[in-house]
């Protein structure tokens, strides 16, 4: 009997206890995350309900390549090279004419003009004109571009090269390339003179 009265005694004792424990609450007050399946796997995978913003290197554009910042018209050193040994152009009678490297129409204030050999690396040289005058009186043309900055009077601007040489080989070459106020590129041209010979581009001035 008193083995039966001790058994109940712990019994209600054992069930006092288990009742007065507590579950503790979360205090978590960060946002509510979700359970989303992957569309890969089909396991779940966590989202946060508000989104992150697109990263801004995703949103922004590849900016244009400016000449000016980049002289030698996006050529490597190894390119460089190469255009030193490429063969230059033969030599034709046609080149001892003056050329003609057309018009450009501009509102600004000046241009840029860029040049270079574009054949073989030869030392060719040229001298510039802007309406009959003399703004540079040897111009080596290089691999890369050569700059030169041209102040523009109302209406129309003629702008001269003249070939002071041939360099080693064939005729005197180049690429010319323009550039506005802006930098937005106004013409691409290129001559082939003998020595003596002229290029003329007429730049007008709105």
């Amino acid at each position: 009997m008193r083995s039966k009265l001790l058994f109940i005694l712990f019994l209600s004792i054992g069930l006092t206890g288990f009742s007065q424990i507590e579950i503790p609450r979360t205090t978590n007050t960060g946002p509510i995350i979700k359970a989303e399946e992957s569309k890969s796997t089909g396991f779940p995978i966590l989202k946060r309900e508000d989104t992150e913003t697109e990263s801004r290197f995703l949103k922004e554009k590849p900016k244009p390549i400016d000449l000016r910042d980049n002289p030698n018209g996006l050529m490597t050193e190894a390119d460089v090279i190469k255009k030193r040994w490429a063969k230059d152009n033969e030599i034709k009678e046609e080149f001892r004419k003056d050329q003609s490297l057309g018009n450009v129409v501009t509102q600004g204030r000046f241009v840029e003009v860029y040049c270079r050999d574009h054949q073989y690396i030869d030392g060719d040289k040229v001298q510039i004109f802007v309406n009959g005058e003399l703004v540079a009186a040897s111009v080596r043309l290089n691999a890369g571009f050569t700059p030169i900055l041209v102040t523009l009077q109302d209406g129309f601007n003629s702008i001269e090269f003249v070939a002071l040489n041939q360099g080693s080989s064939g005729p005197n070459t180049a690429e010319l390339r323009v550039l506005s106020e802006k930098g937005e590129q106004l013409a691409v041209k290129e001559w082939n003179l003998l020595t003596g010979a002229k290029a003329e581009l007429i730049v007008v001035k709105n």
